[in-house]
C-alpha cells in the first residue's frame, strides 16, 4: 500500500501525463530548426502579425504583394500570427520554436489523457499517444496548422465525453470553434468529428435506440458552432476560402503538402503501419462503434489523398487505437497488475507545476545558452542574399522565388513587396501558372516580366531562370552565393 504524498509533493512530483509532456516537448526542441526551415511561411505569418500589433488592425486587403495589392484578403490565421509575432518579439526564433513545441506536446498529452479516459492501460495510451505523435511529426511545422493538432483533441476528447455523457458542458464547443476559426483555416475539422457523431445518432434513431438528450446536444453544438464560425473578419466568406482551396487541382496538384503520401519516405511509415494494424485488428472481427468507423474510414480516405491530413487522422485514430490494443492487453495479468500500481501514484499526484515550470526552464535556457539558438538556414533561405539587400535596397519591382517570399517578407517588408508566397489559397491559379512559366522558363515568360514591370530578382543561383536572363537577356549579377542571386534588369 503506497502512502499518501505530502500536498506540495503531491504537485511537483510528475504523472505519467507530465513525463509524456516533458518527452515530447524535448523532443520537439531537437528537432527545433527544422519547424521553419522546411517551410516558407513563418515570415509572412510573423510579418502579417507584426502590422497587426502595430496598427491594431487585422488586414482585409493585401498590402504585402505588388501582384495582387488591394485584392481582399481573408485573414483565417491572424489569431495565429499574432501569437507567432509576440513570440517572435519576446525571444526572436527562439520563442517561435517554444511556442510550437508547447502546443504540440499539450495536444498528445490530451490525446494520452483521452485514451486513458476510455479505460486502457496507461502503457498502452503512453504507446499509443507515441505512436501517433510519430505519425504526425511528418507536419510539425511553425505554421498556424499546429493549432489545429490542439484543437482538434479538445474537440474529440469533449465530443467523446459527450457521447458518453461525462459531461453537460456543451458551450465549450462555441467558444472553442470561435478561437479556432481565427486561428486556422482547417476549423472544418471540427465539423466533420461533429458530423460521425451525429451520423451515428441518426443511425440509432431509424433503429428506435437514439438517445433524445443526446442528439439535442449535438444539434446545439452543431448550430451554436456554426454561428460561432461566422464571427471572424471575414464573416461567411471564411467558409469559401477553406473550402475552395480543396476544390482547385491545379492547386492542390502543386503543393507538396496536399499531395498523396509517398510510402518510400520513412517519415510515412508509422501511418502505414498504423493503417495496416487497424486492417489487421478490424479483420479479427474487433468491434468499435459507428462513429469510430465513420472516423477512421473518413479520416483514412483524406489522409491517403492528402499528406496534410495525417497529423489528423493520428490524432483522431490514437484513442480508438489504444482501445483496440486494450482488448488484447487485457488478457495480460502482468500490465493490468502495472497499471493498477500507475494509477494509484498517479492518483495520488497533481502535477500541474511541471509542465508549466519544465516550459519556463526551457524558456530560461534557450535565452543563456548561445547554442539553443535557432536561426534560418542560409543554404534554405537567402540569408546572405537578404543582409546583402539591405545595405543595397533596390527600386522597382521583383520577383522572388516561391518558398522565400515569406522570408522577404520578414525581412524587408515594407521596402520590399513581393511577386508570390506561400499563401497560394490567395494568390490563386492564375498567378501561380504565372509563377511556374517564369521560374521554368517556358514560352511566353518574357511577357509576364512586363506585365508586372519586373525590375530585378531574386532566386536560386543554379535555375534556369538565373542562367537564362544572364547570358540571353542581359541582366546583370548584383549578388550572388551558394543559395541566391540577385539580378537586375
Amino acid at each position: 500500500m503506497l502512502k499518501k504524498l505530502p500536498s506540495l509533493a503531491a504537485f511537483l512530483f510528475p504523472r505519467l501525463q507530465d513525463v509524456f509532456f516533458i518527452g515530447i516537448l524535448l523532443a520537439g526542441v531537437f528537432y527545433g530548426n527544422k519547424l521553419f526551415n522546411l517551410d516558407g511561411d513563418l515570415g509572412r505569418h510573423i510579418t502579417i502579425g507584426n502590422y497587426i500589433i502595430e496598427y491594431k488592425t487585422i488586414p482585409v486587403r493585401d498590402i504585402f504583394s505588388h501582384t495582387l495589392t488591394g485584392k481582399t484578403l481573408v485573414p483565417h490565421e491572424w489569431l495565429a500570427q499574432v501569437l507567432f509575432s509576440a513570440a517572435n518579439s519576446l525571444m526572436e526564433l527562439n520563442g517561435v520554436v517554444i511556442l510550437t513545441v508547447t502546443i504540440i506536446a499539450a495536444t498528445f498529452t490530451l490525446t494520452y489523457r483521452e485514451i486513458v479516459s476510455r479505460n486502457v492501460f496507461r502503457l498502452i495510451a503512453l504507446s499509443a499517444g507515441l505512436w501517433a505523435a510519430m505519425t504526425s511529426s511528418l507536419h510539425w511545422l511553425a505554421r498556424p496548422h499546429i493549432f489545429t493538432f490542439l484543437f482538434l483533441a479538445i474537440w474529440t476528447y469533449h465530443l467523446d465525453r459527450v457521447a458518453k455523457k461525462k459531461t453537460d458542458r456543451i458551450w465549450v464547443f462555441p467558444i472553442l470553434m470561435l478561437i479556432w476559426v481565427n486561428t486556422h483555416g482547417a476549423f472544418i475539422a471540427g465539423f466533420v468529428v461533429l458530423g460521425a457523431h451525429a451520423v451515428e445518432w441518426l443511425w440509432e434513431f431509424i433503429n428506435h435506440r437514439a438517445d433524445v438528450k443526446n442528439g439535442r446536444a449535438l444539434f446545439i453544438i452543431g448550430v451554436s458552432s456554426i454561428l460561432a464560425s461566422l464571427i471572424n473578419p471575414s464573416g461567411y466568406r471564411l467558409w469559401g476560402t477553406s473550402l475552395g482551396y480543396v476544390s482547385n487541382n491545379y492547386l492542390v496538384d502543386h503543393t507538396i503538402e496536399y499531395m498523396s503520401p509517398d510510402f518510400h519516405l520513412g517519415s510515412m511509415w508509422p501511418f502505414l503501419i498504423m493503417l495496416a494494424f487497424f486492417l489487421f485488428a478490424l479483420g479479427q472481427g474487433v468491434k468499435i462503434k459507428l462513429r469510430e468507423s465513420i472516423l477512421l474510414a473518413g479520416w483514412a480516405a483524406m489522409a491517403l489523398y492528402s499528406a496534410r491530413n495525417i497529423p489528423l487522422f493520428a490524432i483522431v485514430a490514437a484513442p480508438i487505437l489504444g482501445a483496440l490494443i486494450q482488448s488484447s492487453a487485457e488478457k495480460i495479468p502482468f500490465l493490468a497488475r502495472q497499471d493498477e500500481n500507475l494509477k494509484r501514484i498517479d492518483d495520488q499526484l497533481r502535477g500541474i507545476l511541471l509542465p508549466f515550470l519544465s516550459v519556463l526552464m526551457l524558456a530560461f535556457a534557450s535565452m543563456q545558452n548561445e547554442k539553443l539558438v535557432y536561426r534560418f538556414d542560409p543554404s534554405i533561405f537567402p540569408v546572405h542574399a537578404v543582409n546583402w539587400l539591405e545595405e543595397n535596397p533596390q527600386d522597382g519591382n521583383v520577383f522572388n522565388y516561391f518558398t522565400w517570399g515569406g522570408y522577404l517578407l520578414y525581412r524587408e517588408w515594407p521596402k520590399v513587396n513581393v511577386f508570390i508566397d506561400g499563401q497560394t489559397d490567395f494568390y490563386g491559379e492564375a498567378l501561380t501558372r504565372e509563377y511556374e512559366r517564369v521560374i521554368s522558363v517556358s514560352s511566353g515568360w518574357e511577357t509576364i516580366f512586363e506585365k508586372y514591370d519586373i525590375k530585378w530578382v531574386i532566386i536560386p543561383r543554379d535555375s534556369a531562370l538565373a542562367n537564362t536572363l544572364q547570358t540571353e537577356h542581359g541582366w546583370r549579377i548584383l549578388y550572388s552565393d551558394n543559395t541566391a542571386a540577385i539580378l537586375r534588369k
